[in-house]
């Protein structure tokens, strides 16, 4: 059977860097690093200060007050970004064939804060006390529910609860079910704020957090000066489509969506396997699924955390994969300037990398300036540059082992 064509016809995000897509874009192209002081809480007795926070949310310019007050702040990014999506993509939902609307969103660790403050309540005043929406706010997949239920998308609707490959997975996961013929249509990418004391703490107690207080040397991928990753919240949300869907009623169309895979290292609960083993794996099943030679992608966007092993072990797996190509290819994490969005980054990268291949232009990883001997490919330090390239890559580790990849390609029309 001939598979079918899957495109991106629609994007929003709330991320540290900008509330939609041309604030976020533009803030990207200047290179402007969304890294700044906790605001969410007293760091008065934290190691850690600074993350990537998102900046004058506004729940209530997208979403009606009483729905939002029965939200985690997780629930009302992904509803935004969803709502700017869809906005974006100049759906009609009212004559749609809302069976055939699939949702599928990540989040790696759901309404963690609220988690926080009704176990607090809990404590004071007994357990039967903590609010009634404490669970329907929590869970993880409440993202994904909250979008259906608010645009009437009956199709599937899922969450890929795999840690920071979450993201990554829940466009792939989208991508082939439309590619499969199972829907035509989806809502899919990635959302999530656990910028808590429970959630920095946690990530702190582990040394996974780069404890440094000047916000320009936090988020530092592939430098030798890397110390950790810095937390971030946010969304990204795409709206993928079966082409002739597309076509017949003119939208506009970003890039296509030519390949997934997602696979598992199984070797340690954090650490990437050696050489970055499972992920190299997972990239050439992306390239197999899209028929793509490695040759042909002119860009990564990389998982790129700022942590040693992971910059390092995935610097090694483009090498596996690309071979020689590896040194012409263009490399850049984003996450320099948004921080570490956890379960939404890989949504939000999914944005980063289709508007790369639309308006021909490839972000930089920012304030990198110490070169690393283990990290020498071209990461376009500190700028990036006017290219168009016709097959971009991104790619998402998670605890647990969890490897996704997506190949995007320029949609020339």
């Amino acid at each position: 059977m001939e598979k079918r064509r899957v495109v991106i016809t629609g994007l929003g995000t709330v991320n540290p860097t900008g509330n939609s897509v041309a604030e976020s874009w533009a803030a990207v192209r200047r290179g402007e690093c969304g890294v700044g002081p906790i605001t969410q809480y007293d760091t008065s007795n934290s190691k850690v200060k600074l993350a990537a926070e998102v900046k004058d949310f506004d729940p209530t310019r997208r979403i009606d007050k009483r729905e939002a007050r029965k939200m985690a702040r997780f629930t009302q990014f992904a509803v935004a970004a969803a709502a700017e999506a869809i906005e974006d993509a100049g759906l009609d939902l009212e004559h749609a064939d809302l069976t055939r609307c699939a949702t599928v969103i990540s989040s790696g660790i759901g309404g963690l804060p609220i988690m926080e403050e009704e176990c607090l309540k809990g404590e004071a005043k007994g357990y039967d006390r903590v609010s009634p929406f404490f669970v329907p706010m929590t869970i993880a997949n409440m993202a994904a529910g909250q979008v259906a239920i608010r645009f009437g998308l009956k199709g599937m609707c899922t969450s890929p609860v795999t840690a920071c490959a979450g993201g990554t997975n829940a466009i792939g996961d989208a991508f082939h079910r439309i590619r499969d013929g199972y829907e035509d249509l989806a809502v899919c990418g990635g959302a999530e704020s656990c910028i808590s004391p429970l959630g920095v703490g946690g990530f702190t107690s582990m040394k996974a957090l780069n404890p440094t207080g000047d916000p320009a040397r936090a988020s530092i991928p592939f430098d030798a000066e890397r110390g950790g990753f810095v937390i971030g919240e946010g969304a990204g949300i795409l709206v993928l489509e079966e082409l002739e869907h597309a076509r017949a009623r003119g939208a506009h169309i970003y890039a296509e969506v030519v390949g997934y895979a997602s696979n598992c290292d199984a070797y340690h609960f954090t650490a990437p396997a050696p050489g970055g083993a499972g992920g190299a794996a997972c990239m050439r099943l992306a390239l197999e699924d899209a028929g793509v030679q490695p040759e042909s992608i002119g860009y990564i966007n990389a998982h790129g955390t700022g942590t040693h092993l992971n910059d390092s072990c995935e610097t090694a797996a483009i090498k596996a994969v690309f071979g020689g190509h590896a040194y012409e290819l263009a490399v850049s994490s984003t996450k320099s300037m948004t921080g570490h969005l956890l379960g939404a980054a890989g949504g939000v990268e999914g944005v980063f990398t289709a508007l790369a291949l639309h308006d021909g232009y490839l972000p930089a990883t920012v304030n990198l300036k110490v070169p690393d001997p283990e990290c020498d490919l071209n990461y376009l330090p500190n700028q990036g540059v006017e290219r168009q390239v016709d097959y971009a890559l991104s790619d998402s580790l998670g605890f647990g082992g969890h490897n996704a990849c997506v190949v995007f390609k320029r949609w020339e029309g």
